[in-house]
């Protein structure tokens, strides 16, 4: 993967976690920066483990697929982008100010799960596109600073602005997953160079 593409997913993935910490920062009476961090440092470690236990997922099936490697690829993050586009355009999305309050790690934890699990259904398909463990590690570190970052930028969009971004970054979210898959596919098929 080039470094550009490597960014783009990293945004892409940190999308949810962005739209979950509006919610956060619009429910927060005072924002902080020790509020910014907590919320980037709960989504932003997720979202860095959660690929990396993936790809050990990926690898342990990786010679059966390596095959139709592309395929994989391109199924998951294009689900994934689908996902996240129909939740973008859903109306029955709103973030509940007396829940969202919390920064409490029973409150986080959950939320951070949540706006994971998808990571890990990229990393399973990590193995066919990096070239081990050194590269896999730079990946998932940059989605985890990324997310850190985004999420506390988050927290600040959501108090000062509310929800007004929140679905416009799942949509550019998805949209750039889509993209990425269907890249990803078009080089394994060969239509592109990789």
């Amino acid at each position: 993967m080039q470094i550009w593409e490597v960014l783009l997913l990293a945004v892409a993935m940190a999308m949810d976690a962005f739209a979950v910490s509006v919610c956060k920062g619009l429910a927060l009476e005072r924002v902080r920066f020790r509020h910014m961090l907590l919320v980037g440092v709960w989504f932003g470690g997720f979202q860095a483990l959660m690929p990396a236990v993936g790809y050990f997922l990926g690898s342990t099936v990786a010679d059966y697929i390596e095959r139709f490697d592309h395929w994989v690829v391109f199924l998951l993050l294009g689900v994934i982008g689908v996902n996240m586009l129909r939740e973008a355009f859903s109306k029955h999305e709103e973030c509940d100010c007396e829940t969202d309050a919390s920064l409490s790690p029973l409150s986080m934890l959950p939320l951070a799960l949540a706006t994971s699990i998808d990571a890990l259904a990229v990393g399973v398909g990590f193995p066919g596109l990096l070239s081990g463990i050194p590269q896999m590690l730079a990946v998932v570190g940059t989605i985890g600073v990324v997310t850190l970052v985004l999420s506390g930028v988050g927290v600040r969009v959501g108090a000062a602005f509310g929800t007004r971004f929140k679905s416009k970054a799942e949509a550019c979210g998805g949209c750039i997953l889509i993209f990425l898959g269907v890249k990803f596919l078009l080089e394994g098929l060969g239509v592109l160079g990789a």
